[in-house]
């Protein structure tokens, strides 16, 4: 196995891609925090990780909440034996034209899907360095922070911000043995914060598919193990080639 032994935290966790990234990591031996703000569907997510033989526990956390997030963090260290992986997953979507956003709508966005994976970084981070094993870290981010849209205004920003985030984190936490990168994901799955995947809908990319949830966990298992050890501050692109191509292409 690939992560025996190790423990990963991923946020997010309850459906979609958090979901599945739970039950590919528990396959590959590490014990899952399964970090969620709905109690039931994380407390699922970790009841069928172990139904399955897997070692997972539910945590339940307000990420916009740093009280809750370094409560969350040393909990898991307490509970599970440590942190060696962190899974930046958390997200949410305003949806919004600029003219439209409301102040309160924006802040809560960039909290949720940019403040929040710096929390979880510093303080995952911290418990890593204390360790001493080192750790890894993937932050999710998406092709909308490299691109503009015009039905989203808050999310690509903070989609952007967690690019650098990752690029910034690699540096400053390099000298604990802590590698970071970030994923890309390009339609992969249920919209954010949707529980329905139409997997029917059209798109537009070089695999003539929509992503699902596996594409982009079999990506993050990879950066979270030793067959990625000498991958740090990088981008992995799982966007079934859209990125690629000329605006317009078909």
């Amino acid at each position: 196995m690939k992560l025996s032994g190790k423990v990963a935290i991923v946020t997010g966790a309850g459906r979609n891609i958090g979901e599945e990234v739970s039950r590919m990591l528990a396959a590959e031996g590490a014990s899952v925090a399964v970090v969620d703000l709905d109690e039931a569907r994380a407390e699922k997510v970790a009841a069928d990780i172990v139904a399955a033989g897997g070692k997972a526990q539910a945590f339940i956390c307000d990420v916009a909440n740093e009280d809750d997030i370094r409560a969350t963090v040393n909990g898991v260290a307490d509970a599970l034996g440590g942190v060696d992986i962190l899974v930046n997953n958390v997200a949410m979507s305003d949806n919004k034209h600029i003219f439209d956003i409301t102040t309160e709508e924006w802040n809560r966005t960039i909290a949720i899907t940019l403040t929040a994976p710096f929390l979880f970084g510093k303080h995952a981070a911290k418990a890593m360095a204390e360790g001493g094993n080192g750790g890894r870290i993937i932050n999710v981010s998406s092709t909308s922070g490299y691109y503009g849209r015009d039905r989203a205004i808050a999310y690509t920003a903070a989609k952007g911000g967690v690019v650098n985030l990752t690029r910034s984190m690699a540096i400053q936490l390099a000298p604990h043995n802590i590698r970071v990168n970030s994923v890309v994901p390009n339609k992969i799955g249920s919209p954010v914060g949707k529980d329905n995947f139409d997997p029917t809908r059209p798109v537009s990319n070089l695999r003539g598919r929509p992503g699902v949830p596996a594409d982009l966990a079999k990506a993050i298992l990879f950066l979270a193990s030793d067959e990625s050890d000498f991958i740090s501050g990088t981008d992995l692109f799982v966007d079934g080639g859209v990125s690629a191509m000329m605006p317009g292409s078909k």
